[in-house]
């Protein structure tokens, strides 16, 4: 193996500072006896990332990147998914795979500023994430050595993990020698438990399982009220106030979180084939699905709308299943951008133990008539008697279908 392996001469980690990226950063330099390049990346998991640069120097790493992606990441990933109101299976508001392209693009630019001919990650090769992140970088970088230890390693418990540390000299916290409850990753849109004492999908989960938001049951009594303003699809102004990206979801965050929304519970069909319990908390993300598609109900046309609708499920599973950086992908999000051109307009809404409440919709391009849709008087070019012609030859085929039926 060291033979084939000496052929590489630097690696970029994907590095949170924890224990198995830790582990993986010795082991890494241990096997392929190879200098590596660590990079950290603040998406917004709400945890310092400083640390991992102290850790990384006290394992000899002579260059570490830590990088603030956070306005990067929800202007040009978030955003642009949200435009498109992506739900992986009717519920899935992908939070953890859409910080996978953004982390596999930053970790090759690093690998090309750095001269190195490989890259690594951490993911299980159970999980999804194997995939998106190999995806990105072979989208990107099609020559790159890419690493995977858990797919190549002989540490194959938590036990095994933890021995290989203390005998590296790595410092292992203390809640990391028992077994961890729950698996999670968390970034600026969602929170992911899973694993452990979620895998029984018939147990509910603990209250402790959640982190951003309250419990509906000790959300505030009283709703709160928010106006959010849209320019082409993207929002921009919360409460009459101006925010980057970033802090706009920060905000929507914390509303959410207060007024208990965004919680889901869900079994999903992994891309690798099996199935997974997953316990999400998505609160700005959740209030902003349902203002978005507020907005477009008055500014998009039915065929517009109906299409994007119908394009969405694919377009769901492309970034659920790591192609972000596909032909594909990009087609399909050149037809949902073209769509926002008017989505522009203004959105009340009030949050209320889990729901998000639309109560108010204006847009100086709104396709909605009240002149026409009216049950009063009416100036509005429509004639009633149009309709009859319309319904019997829409009822054409049905007619002489029963017809045919009656005759055998």
């Amino acid at each position: 193996m060291l033979n084939e392996n000496s052929k590489i001469k630097k690696i970029v980690l994907a590095y949170s500072g924890g224990l198995d990226t830790s582990v993986i950063l010795k082991w890494l330099k241990d096997n392929y006896q190879c200098e590596v390049v660590t990079f950290t990346a603040d998406i917004g998991q709400g945890e310092e990332v400083d640390p991992a640069r102290k850790k990384a120097e006290l394992l000899g790493v002579k260059e570490i990147f830590i990088d603030d992606l956070k306005e990067e990441f929800v202007k040009d990933f978030v955003f642009p998914m949200f435009r498109a109101n992506a739900l992986y299976e009717g519920i899935y508001l992908l939070g953890t795979s859409i910080a996978r392209p953004l982390i596999a693009k930053r970790q090759i630019e690093i690998a090309q500023l750095t001269g190195s001919d490989a890259v690594a990650h951490g993911a299980t090769g159970k999980g999804n994430d194997q995939v998106r992140f190999e995806l990105g970088y072979y989208s990107l970088q099609p020559n790159i050595k890419v690493i995977s230890p858990w797919r190549e390693w002989n540490l194959s418990s938590r036990t095994s993990l933890i021995k290989y540390a203390e005998k590296n000299q790595i410092k292992v916290p203390k809640d990391k020698r028992g077994e961890a409850p729950f698996s999670v990753d968390a970034n600026l849109l969602h929170i992911s438990a899973e694993g452990k004492i979620l895998e029984d999908p018939w147990i509910e989960p603990e209250e402790f399982v959640y982190s951003r938001t309250k419990s509906p049951f000790e959300a505030p009594n009283k709703p709160t009220e928010i106006i959010l303003e849209f320019l082409h699809g993207d929002p921009v102004m919360l409460n009459g106030k101006e925010l980057s990206p970033a802090s706009m979801l920060h905000e929507l965050n914390v509303l959410g979180g207060e007024n208990a929304i965004g919680r889901i519970d869900l079994v999903e069909n992994r891309f690798v084939g099996m199935k997974s319990r997953g316990v999400y908390e998505t609160p700005g993300g959740t209030i902003l699905y349902y203002m978005r598609r507020a907005i477009e109900s008055i500014t998009l046309d039915r065929g517009a709308a109906h299409l994007k609708d119908e394009l969405m499920p694919k377009y769901a599973s492309l970034i659920y299943n790591g192609f972000w950086f596909s032909p594909e992908r990009e087609m399909l999000q050149s037809a949902i951008d073209k769509s926002q051109k008017n989505v522009s307009g203004t959105v009340r809404a009030k949050l209320y133990k889990g729901n998000v409440i639309i109560t108010g919709r204006k847009s100086p391009f709104s396709l909605y008539n009240e002149n026409l849709v009216t049950f009063e008087e009416s100036t509005a070019d429509y004639n009633h008697s149009d309709a009859e012609g319309f319904i019997k030859l829409n009822a054409l085929r049905l007619r002489v279908k029963k017809m045919v039926d009656n005759s055998k």
